[in-house]
């Protein structure tokens, strides 16, 4: 189905609207189960891995393909430098915001260059793309997704590379989506729109269901679900919290499973993740250090023992067979 817009704009295609208030569904699903685990009702390390890890990258996927999409219908074959520009200040805006309320909220993991931040760098980025062959994009979308694994080096793991995606030390965050290889989605969604504009296939989606008025009203006001969305949740789990707590925490598992959702973010495999925590928990609790580190009295980036000790069960998780 199609909208009509004022002036010499494309039509609306409801079914695009809708297809952005599913994405939104399924973000605060996830972030749902973030903030169950935040507030203890899940194993720590749950929403990092296995499925939700998953399904977490094919949120995010999913938000870059239709931004890539969508910059298509609004400036191709003329580019409205305009409307363009506003609307990725808005969205420069709204990911100042999200840095600075999460910098206040977890500083440990403050998102510094999450979802917003790659959509706005990658559209901005796209652009250039808009008109370029749809082919030539698709093919530098690809070379994007691929390029992490064949550059990756310590070489960027300054703070200030953290944003390319190229770090062999990947940041602690708890949205981290950076340029590469997220940009290449992005470049799919236009590569993709741009196809089917020059074979005149457009119409295709005007003929899928547009979905419900309020699933629709969601897609096109989408970044202001995205900003409120979160605080509703916990602040209705903060409220939760009183009425019904969280069963109590077994601070070993609570360790493992940090441990282990910290290694498997780093890419390594879940093995060697497994022996390196195994081996860490062990020296800790040998040299009386697990109950000081989980209060809080030491930290670990601040005394030396702990540094050893992650050392020396990196060394020998990575040799054991």
């Amino acid at each position: 189905m199609i909208e009509p817009r004022s002036g010499s704009q494309r039509p609306r295609l409801l079914s695009l609207d809708a297809a952005r208030g599913l994405a939104l569904i399924a973000m605060a699903t996830y972030h749902f189960s973030w903030d169950l685990e935040f507030f203890g009702y899940l194993a720590p390390g749950t929403s990092t891995q296995g499925f939700l890890r998953i399904y977490a990258r094919l949120i995010a996927s999913s938000f870059l393909f239709l931004a890539g999409f969508s910059l298509v219908l609004a400036h191709y074959p003329k580019i409205r430098f305009a409307p363009f520009l506003r609307r990725l200040g808005v969205i420069v805006a709204a990911a100042a915001v999200i840095s600075v309320a999460t910098y206040w909220f977890t500083p440990d993991s403050w998102i510094f260059f999450g979802i917003l931040h790659a959509i706005a760098v990658s559209s901005l980025i796209g652009l250039a793309f808009v008109r370029l062959p749809p082919l030539l994009t698709l093919g530098v979308a690809a070379i994007a997704i691929v390029l992490p694994a064949l550059l990756r080096s310590p070489s960027f793991d300054a703070p200030w590379f953290w944003f390319l995606g190229l770090s062999e030390t990947l940041p602690r965050s708890n949205d981290y989506v950076p340029l590469l290889p997220w940009i290449g989605a992005l470049l799919a969604g236009i590569a993709v729109a741009r196809l089917m504009m020059d074979r005149q296939k457009l119409d295709v989606l005007d003929r899928l269901p547009a979905g419900p008025r309020w699933l629709r009203w969601g897609g096109r006001h989408s970044l202001t679900v995205y900003l409120l969305h979160q605080p509703i949740l916990i602040a209705g789990l903060y409220l939760a919290n009183f009425v019904v707590p969280p069963p109590a925490v077994d601070p070993v598992a609570q360790y493992t499973g940090s441990c282990e959702a910290s290694c498997l973010e780093q890419g390594n495999e879940a093995g060697l993740c497994q022996r390196f925590c195994a081996c860490t928990l062990e020296r800790l609790q040998a040299e009386n250090l697990f109950e000081p580190l989980q209060s809080g009295a030491i930290l670990p980036d601040q005394d030396q023992r702990i540094q050893t000790l992650a050392d020396d069960c990196t060394i020998r998780s990575q040799s054991a067979p």
